[in-house]
């Protein structure tokens, strides 16, 4: 079964020539090509008008595999914990990105936490609005996506954990991308200042301490519980060193530095 847009015309143009040439433009701002292979990548999944351009500039400046677990919080509540969808393509106006399908049946093998489940990501927009520009970078790409919707921070690296050992089994190169907003519906200043504790956490390569920190100061970062997890997988692949590639907050956009929401882009190899 393949999964179809539901925020096409709401987050991004459902026009396809016009959605390919705002991605295109919003990956072209990258300031060049990173310099290791990118083990995760983390980003936004705000409104194109709004996170757009901090997504393009880390995404475009990634060095992504040709194989991507795409990882992202559960705004909904529903389906299970760690919610796989295992099948098809995921859609978008103008394109689409294949499941890689044997992966996905391999990772739900190796880990009874991860499970089949479409209903967790059937009204879930945080992975959707991705799509687009991971094709736009490489339309051979196959992903694997994860919505991420519980779990304490043991619990959590722990998956990460059997998540990389079961790609590593694989020996062919993958990387991870996570999708996730930082502080929501603050002042732009307390905004960076919160969310400034989260990214020294992410730098500091500590997934555990990110959990804590953003539990102990209120931050509102929506994608906490899929990054735990997937900056514990890409330690385990050998991860040393944190970039944080763009950052910017609605603000920026639309004025209103009273009640912001945070956009951070975040590139670990």
């Amino acid at each position: 079964m393949d999964r179809k847009p539901i925020v096409a015309g709401q987050f991004y143009t459902a026009e396809p020539q016009a959605l390919a040439a705002e991605v295109a433009r919003f990956l072209s701002v990258a300031e060049g090509r990173a310099d290791k292979p990118t083990l995760l990548a983390m980003v936004p999944h705000a409104g194109y008008v709004f996170s757009g351009a901090v997504a393009g500039a880390t995404l475009g400046r990634a060095d992504l595999a040709d194989t991507v677990i795409l990882l992202g919080p559960n705004h909904t509540g529903m389906g299970s914990r760690y919610a796989v969808w295992h099948m098809g393509s995921w859609l978008f106006p103008g394109g689409g990105l294949a499941v890689d399908e044997e992966l996905a049946e391999t990772l739900i093998a190796r880990d009874p936490r991860l499970t089949p489940d479409r209903t967790a990501h059937l009204n879930e927009h945080s992975l959707e609005v991705l799509v687009p520009f991971l094709r736009s970078i490489n339309p051979d790409m196959r992903i694997v996506p994860i919505c991420v919707g519980g779990g304490g921070a043991r619990e959590l690296m722990d998956v990460g954990l059997r998540l990389a050992e079961t790609l590593k089994a694989r020996k062919t190169p993958v990387s991870f991308v996570v999708s996730s907003d930082m502080s929501h519906y603050v002042s732009r200043e307390e905004a960076e200042a919160r969310d400034s504790l989260a990214l020294e956490a992410i730098k500091a390569l500590d997934p555990e301490a990110l959990y804590e920190v953003v539990r102990a100061n209120g931050i509102t970062m929506c994608g906490v519980l899929p990054m735990v997890l997937g900056l514990s997988a890409a330690k385990a692949f050998g991860a040393g060193a944190v970039e944080v590639a763009a950052y910017s907050t609605s603000g920026d956009v639309n004025g209103d530095m009273s009640r912001v929401v945070g956009y951070a882009g975040v590139l670990v190899s």
